[in-house]
């Protein structure tokens, strides 16, 4: 899922912020099922120590520093400590977490030195954060934050005494650059995020009253607006929230008047902190050598605003280093000879097939191998487009007997015995089991019943329910034509460039095994990749084979369970969905819907889809937890029984993480609340475990 183009993430972004709140993750922080939420969120109700707290840790009265920065200090080149933290620092809330050692480098590998994922390491600009594998949101660069009585105007309160690294005053005229310079500007067009749009899609307004504070009003009840503030890491993926104004600003026409027409291009060079060194940030460490498709080097930044609970200032390893190696191969060459300290193994190209491997070299690498949960609702993913262009392929598309029997047919248990090594459980196809509604009340329950609906191997009923709509073997050929006689074929789009050894091609092969098994002609039918998304959009492509779904909250993230843009399993509707409430919603009505620009149609009267979306109106709008849930059952109801709308594999499998001997502070699977959370990029892995609290227990050896 990394990306490496800042000028494409943005577009995507704003294509996506079209959606009403397409992307908003979570139910409210604390107080949920009542109007405000203040602090940080209701303890998760964990027995034992695993996890993290939930409440802010006071931090200790006495704060202490890295060895080289107290040198700095006294050398007059570094402000006193005090005087570089806030007056209430962050303190790491990890029970898993014990004081450090300063001082060490860490060795870490990336695809290429602009790759997304190295932002992935680092939450310092996020103003909450999640906590205990998504079940609660902490305070971060806000250390609170509340909503009125019906959460239609919140309120975030922010650590007064915040720095950038250069040293520069952190001040809420940098949320509002971001916001009217940034957000509001057409030119630049950084899109509007989930969080800054209300209940029913219309726009927040933002105001800054102080230095330290931000409201965010709204035209209707937002409930779930803490959660889309923790997603991600900001200034990585998504929104970025906040901008070094006296940094920026000389590259933005509003300041200086003498940039170029191509403004936003060299705007986007130079606020990206993977990329340019000078940039200020407010992370654990800072770019500080740029190698491009070699390497990049990151040192201490002296006014990060986190602390251990003894008072030491994060980080505690004095750099980070990062190496890109495209070729994958080459890549686990290189960790299984010791090259690396850490490796998170999603990032790197690692899967449970290579455990063994890993494992046999652990002498020679060094490398503990940790196994996390993935959170993953569904393994190796396959939908069909329920706006597929051909129209006798797209009725029987649209029945739901026609897909259930699909599920049906498809041998489970081998793929999850042949790609995932018996782990993680079957599954029809859902969110994942750490999603926060389904951790609460009748949660478990609901995601059971969603996980097991169609979950069976059971070719004989498949072959039932599909002569029953009369796709039967009428030629004799041994294969099955579609009810009117003509030729049926089921084709497996993927894009071109995947691995072809990887997960989603085993699965592939053998969705085409089970289904040739009961008569459907499958074929595998790779896309060249750069063709696929538009392809997909216009209601060309029959199927997509080749992705994964997850998420932290179904409440606030409907993306997998109604069309809201068109990349996934209904493409035209989810396009006209995108549109709702502006101009394009009633232009071109009497154009064919797949020669509209873009392709978009209406869901069919009564259908599943336009009730999928009066249920979701609902829910965003309703501020009590327990109604709200309820509301999402009826929703996820409807993929019981008219689904599957997209189909799973295997839920929850293991993640590769390595970790070198000697390394500390790096959480087990067993130390975690929920086992851990890697999947979900709204979940900032590794960022979300605090990369700034692992230290050496011997910093000298590697320096």
């Amino acid at each position: 899922m990394a990306g490496s183009d800042e000028l494409t993430r943005r577009r995507l972004l704003f294509s996506a912020a079209l959606v009403a709140g397409s992307v908003a993750l979570g139910a409210c922080s604390a107080g949920e099922g009542g109007g405000t939420t203040q602090g940080a969120a209701k303890p998760s109700g964990t027995p034992t120590r695993k996890g993290s707290a939930t409440k802010a840790v006071a931090p200790p009265r006495q704060l202490s520093e890295a060895p080289m920065l107290a040198d700095q200090v006294k050398a007059g080149k570094l402000p006193a400590l005090k005087e570089r933290l806030p007056a209430k620092p962050y303190v790491i809330p990890h029970y898993w977490a014990e004081p450090g050692k300063y001082g060490g480098n860490l060795r870490l590998v990336c695809s290429a030195t602009n790759d997304a994922s190295i932002k992935e390491y680092m939450y310092g600009h996020s103003p909450l954060r999640w906590l205990n594998d998504g079940l609660d949101i902490g305070p971060g660069l806000a250390e609170s934050w509340e909503s009125n009585e019906d959460a239609s105007e919140w309120t975030l309160h922010f650590r007064a005494g915040l720095r950038w690294s250069d040293g520069t005053k952190w001040t809420t005229a940098d949320v509002m650059f971001w916001w009217e310079d940034m957000v509001l500007n057409e030119e630049f067009s950084e899109g509007i995020p989930d969080e800054a749009r209300s209940g029913t899609g219309t726009v927040a307004k933002v105001s800054a009253p102080d230095e330290s504070t931000i409201v965010l009003t709204y035209d209707a009840p937002s409930p779930t607006v803490p959660d889309m503030i923790a997603n991600w890491v900001k200034r990585g993926i998504a929104g970025s929230w906040m901008e070094p104004k006296h940094y920026m600003q000389e590259f933005h026409p509003k300041y200086n008047k003498s940039v170029g027409a191509d403004w936003t291009t060299t705007f986007d060079q130079k606020r990206n902190a993977i990329l340019n060194p000078d940039v200020p940030t407010m992370t654990g460490w800072r770019l500080t050598s740029y190698k491009e498709g070699s390497a990049t080097t990151w040192e201490r930044n002296p006014y990060y605003w986190v602390v251990d609970n003894k008072g030491q200032q994060l980080p505690y390893v004095d750099s980070l280093s990062f190496r890109a190696v495209t070729n994958v191969e080459t890549r686990k060459l290189q960790i299984q000879t010791g090259q690396f300290d850490y490796v998170h193994g999603s990032f790197a190209g690692l899967n449970l097939s290579d455990v063994s491997g890993l494992k046999s070299n652990q002498a020679k690498s060094q490398m503990q191998v940790l196994l996390w949960d993935s959170g993953s609702g569904t393994g190796s993913v396959f939908f069909f487009s329920l706006d597929y262009d051909e129209p006798a392929m797209r009725a029987l598309i649209r029945k739901p007997e026609f897909r259930q029997a699909l599920s049906l047919a498809f041998d489970r248990s081998e793929a999850r015995k042949a790609i995932y090594f018996d782990t993680g459980e079957a599954t029809t196809g859902t969110y994942g089991p750490k999603t926060r509604e389904f951790n609460r009340a009748d949660g478990p329950t609901m995601y059971k019943q969603w996980r097991e609906a169609w979950v069976d191997h059971d070719p004989e009923r498949a072959k039932g329910m599909l002569d029953k709509l009369g796709v039967v073997d009428k030629d004799g050929d041994g294969k099955r034509e579609m009810p009117d006689g003509s030729k049926l074929i089921v084709r497996l789009d993927y894009p071109a460039d995947i691995d072809s050894a990887g997960e989603h091609m085993k699965k592939n092969q053998l969705l085409k095994k089970s289904w040739d098994a009961i008569g459907i002609d499958t074929r595998l039918n790779p896309v060249p990749p750069t063709a696929f998304d538009d392809q997909w959009a216009q209601g060309k492509l029959m199927t997509t084979t080749a992705w994964e779904a997850s998420t932290m909250s179904v409440a606030a993230d409907m993306i997998w369970l109604m069309p809201m843009e068109p990349s996934r399993w209904a493409p035209l509707q989810g396009q006209f969905y995108a549109v709702r409430g502006t101009p394009d919603e009633n232009r071109e009505k009497d154009v064919d819907p797949y020669k509209r620009t873009p392709p978009r149609a209406e869901p069919e009267p009564g259908g599943p889809v336009e009730r999928l979306w009066k249920l979701s109106d609902q829910v965003r709008v309703e501020v009590d937890q327990v109604k709200r849930d309820k509301l999402v059952w009826e929703m996820i109801k409807i993929h019981i029984k008219e689904g599957p709308f997209f189909m799973g594999a295997v839920a929850n499998y293991p993640q590769v993480e390595l970790v070198k001997q000697g390394l500390r502070n790096v959480p087990t699977r067993e130390q975690t609340a929920l086992g851990g959370l890697v999947n979900d990029w709204h979940h900032p892995t590794p960022a979300a475990y605090d990369p700034e609290s692992w230290f050496w227990d011997d910093p000298a050896a590697h320096a």
